[in-house]
């Protein structure tokens, strides 16, 4: 097996993410496309392409997501929205449809309400299945409304004795606004989405709409070839050198439902060793993975749920395990600091007002990146070019260099 630096795996990741360098804006299919853009917390997948695409605004992307619906938005990998073109739908959706004894992706959580209702995971599936369809004359108007509405409309297929128990307060944490039965369909929306039953529409004031993917584009789910094949070959261009552990948990699948997938491309893999140990990709990224394009962009101030962040190996961009927990925590990342495609801070911002209060952490480091006036600077004009972005106004930066 060959060696690869770290060096190199970040430059060939900063490429292959579309942030060696800005994109035009006729390029912004092809960035959002690369592996997708989780939406979670909301707004996330406006700022990963703002930090790709040159000079692209709110209303653009608003436009291409509610108007011309080139970009669509769905539950995908790891049950999460996420924002990808519209042409590459089976990828992202149909790409993740389980197997037979696979589990679905996102809905281990059911089992405590099946076993409150005495009901097996297939038979709820199907009951689904049978009345989602509606949603081609419908659009509702937040996840309550949607959770409830559909629960609604499974009820009269129930036997009579389970109605009474379909209708009790969630188990789940919100029994005023959600029955038991709202909390199954909530879980089964997942394997909905990837069957190409429900998408999310246009976002009305602070709530997302929702209908089905047909009547928001028009026609059903194409797409030509196996989709599992396109989405792991997306998944090793993006994050290679990768393992298939790596891509079970960028998925948010099981081993068996990842193993099964990642056997598509058994002959389009070979190894190589970052770090000594054995790591696969895309044998047509030979080439640029050992001889990647130098950055043109050295200074990123990434969201904290950006696509480049979303990696298994952590220590390509972070080897300080402390500092990691900083940056990937449960909820609510921190923003991070790129310093030629290493983490060397985080930022976070606070709105207050029409106003945003930015906090920069930089940490010290060996290349001396925090002791260099000229970086901060940069920093300054990038979070001034983010608060264009926003259409909000910079009430304040605070700088924190810490050891």
């Amino acid at each position: 097996m060959n060696s690869v630096s770290l060096e190199q795996i970040r430059q060939f990741r900063l490429h292959t993410h579309h942030l060696d360098t800005w994109y035009p804006k006729k390029d912004i299919l092809k960035a959002a496309g690369a592996c997708g853009l989780q939406n979670s917390p909301p707004g996330a997948w406006e700022n990963a392409l703002y930090n790709r695409v040159a000079g692209c605004s709110l209303e653009d992307l608003r436009q291409m997501l509610e108007v011309e619906k080139t970009l669509l938005q769905a539950w995908s990998f790891r049950g999460t929205p996420v924002v990808f073109p519209a042409s590459e739908s089976d990828t992202f959706l149909s790409g993740l449809v389980s197997g037979q004894d696979e589990p679905w992706i996102y809905t281990q959580g059911i089992q405590l309400a099946l076993d409150f209702l005495q009901m097996s995971f297939e038979e709820a599936l199907a009951l689904l299945k049978q009345v989602i369809p509606k949603l081609d004359g419908e659009v509702l108007k937040s996840k309550t409304a949607l959770d409830q509405t559909l629960a609604e409309w499974v009820r009269p297929l129930l036997p009579e004795d389970k109605r009474e128990l379909w209708d009790k307060p969630s188990m789940y944490g919100n029994p005023d606004k959600q029955t038991v039965g709202g909390a199954v369909v909530s879980f089964l929306l997942r394997p909905c989405a990837f069957m190409g039953l429900v998408v999310f529409g246009k976002r009305e004031g602070i709530s997302p709409s929702f209908t089905s993917y047909k009547h928001w584009t028009g026609h059903s789910i194409g797409g030509n070839g196996d989709p599992g094949y396109k989405l792991v070959r997306k998944y090793l261009h993006c994050f290679g050198p990768a393992s298939p552990g790596g891509f079970a948990d960028w998925l948010g699948c099981s081993p068996v439902q990842a193993g099964r997938i990642w056997k598509t491309v058994l002959e389009e893999i070979e190894p190589v060793s970052p770090s000594g140990r054995e790591r696969f990709i895309l044998s047509e990224d030979r080439e640029l993975l050992f001889s990647p394009p130098e950055p043109e962009r050295k200074i990123h101030l990434l969201g904290g749920h950006d696509p480049y962040l979303g990696l298994q190996d952590r220590e390509v961009l972070l080897e300080d395990r402390a500092r990691q927990k900083q940056i990937w925590q449960t909820v609510s990342n921190p923003g991070a600091v790129l310093w030629q495609g290493k983490i060397a801070g985080m930022w976070k911002s606070r709105k207050k007002g029409k106003g945003l209060d930015i906090e920069v952490t930089l940490w010290e480091t060996s290349d001396g990146y925090d002791k260099n006036i000229e970086n901060k600077k940069d920093i300054e004009n990038l979070i001034d070019q983010y608060i264009l972005f926003q259409q909000l106004k910079l009430n304040r930066i605070t700088f924190i260099t810490l050891g």
